[in-house]
This record gives structure tokens, sequence and C-alpha cells, in this order.
């Protein structure tokens, strides 16, 4: 799956989470579930029904987190948060793929520009991101 594929199914995977679901009667066949079809590798995962409140997933994460992150200013710390590979070189991927034309050697600028794109590529799939994280 693609990096920003990754984090879009770990933060609404957060969202769909499920709930507590009744027991089957002891002796009774439990119903099987469908497997869902496999993605292609570089899909995205299906847009949510609702919208997914991205902030208030990842406040919550970040809240249970050892460390402090401020996953709304630093895609870094977004990455970390969801517990995925932020090096420089998995940054300068997703860059890539999100067809960045500035100099990956500016990683600072390339971060803020990653931070952007991640959030309205969220808004794009069904997230609900505050407006001052998109602009």
């Amino acid at each position: 799956m693609s990096i920003l594929g990754s984090i879009v199914s770990t933060i609404f995977g957060h969202a769909a989470a499920p709930t507590a679901s009744p027991q089957a009667a002891p002796g009774a066949p439990s119903p099987a579930a469908p497997k869902p079809a496999a993605a292609p590798a570089s899909a995205m995962p299906p847009k949510p029904a609702t919208p997914v409140d991205v902030a208030a997933i990842l406040d919550k994460l970040a809240a249970a987190h050892k460390e402090k992150l401020t996953w709304r200013l630093s895609i870094v710390d977004l990455m970390v948060l969801l517990n995925l590979d932020s090096s420089l070189t998995a940054r300068k991927a997703l860059a890539d793929e999100l067809h960045y034309t500035g100099n990956k050697n500016d990683s600072a600028t390339m971060n803020i520009w990653l931070h952007k794109q991640v959030m309205q590529k969220l808004v794009d799939n069904g997230g609900k991101v505050p407006d001052d994280l998109r602009t």
C-alpha cells in the first residue's frame, strides 16, 4: 500500500474500530464474515459512508501516546503517531507519491507542504479536518 494509503487507512481504521457485537447463542452456528476483496497495492481505502473526524481520532491517539507529539504541525509527528516510518527517506517517498516539485533536500519546506497535502487528501477521501490544517 502507498504511504498515503497507509496514513488514510490507519486513521479511518480507528474510526471504524468494531464495537462490541452481540454474542451468538451457545451452540448456534456463527455466521461467516465475507472476506473483502484484495485491493491493489497502491489503492486508497474506500471512502467511509460518513465523514471521519480526523482531529478527534488523532487527538485521542496523541493523548494515549507516551511522547508529546504535535501532529497538527508536523508530518513527522503525524507519522510517528500512526506508527509509520517517518524517516527522511519515507517522507521523500511520500513527496514523490504526492508529486512534490520542490527541493526535497529542503526538508523543512517539504515537510510543511506534505502536512498540508496529507490533510487535504484526508478531506478528499472522507475525512473531516479543521480548516486551519488544510491551508
